[in-house]
């Protein structure tokens, strides 16, 4: 696919900007689909075939939001060795709110605090799942405006995707994807390649503060989605062949046209039916060009059926599904470790599935790829946008170290604690029991959750919220080389570990090379 990425504007705006790491928090608990369907009394394969879910993570009392968003933080920044003066821009996407304004950004500049780094721009992004990328697009359209200092900006999405009990409780999830944007990333945004749909909907929303349950209108909500997808697909189709025409290439748009494709993942069966989707979006605009394609032989039968007419046919979904099985299995399979086995994140979902194809996909096989991406989120707000991958896969390479850096997801998942369907259900009802509740200690096991995770202490009678984290690492009393604990940003113990002591010499240097590389990319 004729790409964007590596053009440089005369006026020395900044090269390939995009995605430079990313880092993916997982709750540290999950319950298993199956062993959930036989408590809940349904058919056999209902949420693990007919969702296509496995497992799925939840947290307890003792996490929410902020802790989340300040777990994957933390994790980003030290796992990169990164200065907290070094981010200029922090964004938050989530829907998941635990204060109506108070933002979850705000709780998280308590981090930069020792750093003595407070002209940090951004806040909080909210429109259901859509939050993550909205405040994505303010990190790349901040980096490459006048307002870029040239450090980076930071987005961060989390939510807790929980429902009452029922048909919609297997479709949950939680976790939280923290993303840095910067220059010269080995992958890319596209620019001027985005489609994007806005409409007004009642598909899923949230109008009772005082719960976490969201009113869902199910048939609706798949209504809606798969509209969103229609629309972006189209106007983004549109802009690529324009982008092509203006570059002298005369080639018709399609899903032969990227190399892997994403989705928001409500549930994995519907990312499978989302594929079988454009492919059906494909074989109309084909017939439309007269330029028929092996892979719609024999399915003459459709050619006169109209999209907004077909959401719910199954005949239509049946055969378009077999004939883009193998688009779905090459392109788009490898993105859903995170949502097979974890649920839906909400705002993450989608980042969670660029993770898991970094993860999943051989490096050499990224190398010079195009990534579709569809994000959506209900009410509703939609976009379908495109990363270009560096063709530098060679070692030490900026795509090298972002993919060993997620090499390590499907351990991760491996090592969680497996929870009883009874205890699950157990936890559920204490959270929507004490949902909002001041003063309020969380009763939650602090003892499962994993090294460097930020959990709830309190919450007082004014609602303010007090966070700890747990040790990164054990403390041994016969460890030559043990360092004292100290005091972390947010005014609790901290243990300190070799990776904090080696963030500390990073910003030594940070300071050195930050007045040289900066005027670099101010803008004149």
């Amino acid at each position: 696919m004729p790409s964007t990425a590596g053009n440089v504007d005369v006026r020395g705006w900044p090269a390939d900007v995009g995605v430079l790491a990313i880092e993916v928090y997982i709750p540290s608990q999950y319950v298993a689909q199956d062993e959930l369907e036989s408590y809940d009394g349904v058919s056999v394969g209902k949420y693990t075939v007919g969702l296509g879910q496995e497992r799925m993570g939840f947290c307890s009392d003792c996490e929410d939001i902020n802790s989340l968003c300040l777990t994957v933080v933390n994790m980003l920044m030290e796992r990169n060795a990164l200065d907290y003066r070094s981010i200029g821009r922090l964004e938050v996407g989530t829907e998941t709110l635990v204060d109506k304004s108070k933002s979850v950004k705000t709780v998280l500049m308590q981090l930069f605090e020792e750093s003595g780094n407070s002209d940090v721009e951004g806040i909080d992004t909210t429109n259901a799942c859509y939050g993550g990328t909205a405040a994505l697009f303010n990190a790349f359209s901040w980096v490459e405006s006048s307002a870029w200092d040239g450090r980076y900006a930071l987005v961060v999405a989390g939510d807790i995707a929980v429902y009452a009990s029922g048909s919609a409780r297997p479709t949950g999830g939680a976790g939280a994807v923290a993303m840095l944007v910067g220059p010269n990333a080995p992958l890319v945004l596209e620019r001027g390649l985005r489609g994007t749909h806005m409409q007004h909907a009642y598909d899923f929303y949230k109008p009772d503060m005082q719960s976490e349950f969201p009113v869902v209108d199910g048939k609706l909500s798949i209504e809606c989605y798969l509209n969103a997808l229609d629309r972006c697909y189209s106007v983004y189709r549109r802009k690529a062949e324009a982008h092509w025409q203006k570059m002298g290439v005369n080639q018709r748009f399609s899903l032969d046209s990227l190399d892997y494709i994403i989705f928001h993942s409500p549930y994995c069966k519907l990312v499978q039916k989302s594929v079988a989707r454009l492919a059906l979006n494909d074989f109309l605009a084909a017939q439309h060009c007269n330029m028929p394609h092996h892979r719609y032989t024999g399915l003459d039968a459709f050619r006169e059926v109209t999209l907004v007419d077909s959401y719910f046919d199954r005949d239509v979904e049946k055969a378009f599904m077999k004939a883009s099985e193998d688009i779905f299995v090459q392109k788009t399979k490898p993105s859903l470790l995170i949502s097979r086995q974890n649920g839906n994140m909400y705002t993450p979902s989608v980042y969670g599935c660029l993770a898991s194809l970094l993860s999943q996909v051989p490096l050499q096989s990224l190398a010079g790829k195009t990534i579709g991406v569809f994000s959506y989120g209900s009410g509703m707000a939609a976009s379908m946008f495109s990363f270009c991958v560096s063709a530098d896969a060679t070692p030490g390479s900026s795509l090298e170290k972002l993919v060993s850096s997620l090499s390590d997801l499907q351990t991760r998942l491996d090592n969680r604690h497996s929870v009883s369907s009874e205890e699950f259900s157990h936890i559920m009802e204490l959270r929507e029991k004490t949902h909002h509740m001041a003063p309020y200690t969380p009763q939650g096991r602090v003892d499962v959750l994993l090294p460097g995770t930020w959990y709830l202490v309190s919450v007082d009678e004014k609602h303010r919220r007090q966070y700890n984290r747990q040790p990164l690492q054990p403390l041994h009393d016969d460890a030559p080389t043990e360092l004292s604990p100290t005091t972390s940003s947010i005014g609790h113990p901290l243990q300190v570990s070799s990776q904090n002591v080696w963030v500390v010499i990073m910003s030594t240097l940070w300071d050195l090379t930050f007045a040289l590389v900066q005027p670099h990319y101010y803008r004149h």
